[in-house]
């Protein structure tokens, strides 16, 4: 999946591809990095050899989970978890990105990307939802800019390493009309 879009004066050659071993070093940039982990569900890696883990037996066998690329470089990661039984109309989408290109509309533009395609990969999906830190405003940004509605704040809803955490949780429909972004 690609797109590119003019942000200022440069264009941003964004891609989400499938993570793999060969995206160590550049996961490590931001997995690495206490500011980037901070609202995620993981802690700080340490080691490499951690890392390599993690992406053998989480983010290779996960159903739908991509690299978010500048120039074909792994700068973050985007994910979208589906629900069974009753829950399968719906998922969450998760997103992470090295610190380093906060603020240029990358997260965005990548969870808009995905909103685009992932109702037609998954026919059965009705609502793409995504749980964030009401101490996250960036992220919370992130999904207003892409047209997701906030609905409220999940009151200590999630152990946040080992902390109850008040959440906020964003929706997207299938039939939302952002999302037919790129087609």
């Amino acid at each position: 999946m690609e797109h590119k879009e003019e942000n200022g004066d440069e264009f941003l050659d964004i891609t989400l591809r499938l993570l793999d071993l060969s995206d160590v070093d550049d996961f490590m940039v931001w997995a690495t990095d206490d500011q980037v982990s901070r609202f995620c569900s993981w802690e700080t890696y340490t080691s490499k050899e951690a890392a390599v883990e993690h992406i053998v037996d989480t983010i290779i066998p996960h159903p739908w989970y991509r690299a978010i690329c500048l120039n074909d470089r792994a700068i973050g990661t985007i994910s979208v978890t589906p629900n069974k039984g009753a829950d399968i109309c719906r998922a969450e989408i998760g997103y992470v990105l090295s610190s380093k290109f906060w603020g240029k509309g990358i997260a965005t533009l990548a969870v808009k990307m995905v909103a685009s395609t992932i109702f037609v990969e998954w026919p059965h999906l009705e609502r793409l939802e995504a749980l964030v830190d009401v101490d996250n405003p960036g992220s919370q940004r992130v999904l207003e800019k892409a047209g997701f509605q906030r609905e409220g704040v999940l009151r200590k809803y999630f152990l946040h390493k080992g902390k109850p955490t008040d959440m906020v949780i964003f929706s997207l429909l299938a039939t939302d009309p952002q999302v037919n972004y790129f087609m």
